[in-house]
């Protein structure tokens, strides 16, 4: 008998999706009105794990927090003062910590800025409820002139990187190069939804088998991943709601990649569940100054899974 692979239908899968993200918290305690965690407990175990994950970082770093007319926002800042500013933009439920195993090559020549998206877990301060794509543009300029930067590049990974196409069809952007690591939803649809649901479902039923799971799907060397990140994305996953924005995320037009000029360099990983060889054809089709690259044994944690050479990659292009 021959077995079929089953895909799950798309309605299917977004109602899944909404559900997980509307989900609701599972431990008691004092409910506070935010639009990532439902209760401070869960916020103060949460912050913990941040803070013991940023120690990963090993290079001389600041934490800052700038106002916006949403709250605090929150960026760890780390490199020469007075070089080019690079923006991260991390990936969903990863905060700025994520760019542990990067940070060390990103700074060395760049005056680095990790921004914490109010809307997911992070030290920014989260607002009440869902921002529109105008909103969230205009928090990140409040950051961008805060800093007053005239000029910068953007390196975004995962969601980060559809935030940085968004970004960077503003009319007058400063950006000047753009990095897409993972981008999620930018190109086109999940690639591989079957295997990409283990997130959804590690938020709606979060525990440590389902960790595995989701890692193991997710990244090529699972293995790699240090465990105090791991603690910090576990518990990103197990107590934050704020994924009703992903509903948001629609892969760009035909139109809207053909506004953007500036150079783009697109990396993905060959095992990659969100994205495929498709992903980068519409780049390369519709983009017109980009360069793209698949990266062999490396999944959707691509920072991670081949960390050296993806800085190597990205150093290279930015420096040109």
């Amino acid at each position: 008998m021959v077995k079929t692979q089953t895909t799950m239908p798309k309605s299917l899968f977004l109602f899944v999706l909404f559900t997980i993200l509307t989900g609701c918290s599972t431990t008691k305690g004092k409910k506070i009105d935010d639009y990532v965690f439902s209760r401070k407990k869960e916020r103060k175990e949460y912050i913990s794990s941040y803070n013991k994950a940023l120690q990963l970082w090993k290079v001389p770093f600041e934490e800052q927090y700038v106002p916006t007319k949403f709250g605090k926002a929150h960026i760890i800042v780390a490199g020469p003062k007075e070089a080019k500013a690079l923006i991260l933009l991390h990936g969903m439920d990863a905060s700025s910590t994520m760019w542990y195993p990067n940070i060390a090559s990103l700074s060395k020549n760049h005056r680095v800025y990790a921004i914490d998206f109010l809307m997911e877990a992070g030290k920014s301060e989260s607002p009440k409820s869902l921002l529109s794509k105008e909103e969230i543009i205009s928090w990140y300029n409040e950051i961008f002139d805060y800093y007053k930067l005239k000029k910068y590049d953007v390196v975004g990974a995962s969601r980060g990187g559809w935030i940085a196409t968004l970004l960077a069809l503003q009319e007058n952007s400063k950006m000047d190069k753009l990095v897409l690591v993972s981008p999620a939803q930018t190109f086109d649809n999940i690639d591989q939804i079957n295997k990409a649901s283990s997130a959804f479902f590690l938020k709606l039923f979060p525990n440590k088998k389902k960790l595995k799971k989701t890692l193991e799907a997710f990244a090529y060397y699972p293995n790699k991943i240090n465990p105090v990140y791991k603690n910090q994305f576990y518990l990103a996953n197990k107590y934050s709601k704020s994924n009703t924005s992903l509903l948001q995320m629609q892969p760009f037009s035909e139109e809207d990649l053909k506004k953007i000029k500036i150079p783009v360099f697109v990396l993905i990983g060959d095992n990659d569940v969100i994205n495929s060889e498709k992903s980068l054809l519409r780049a390369n089709e519709f983009l017109g100054n980009v360069k793209t690259e698949t990266i062999q044994k490396a999944g959707h944690f691509l920072s991670i899974d081949q960390a050296e050479e993806v800085n190597k990659k990205i150093i290279a292009f930015l420096n040109k």
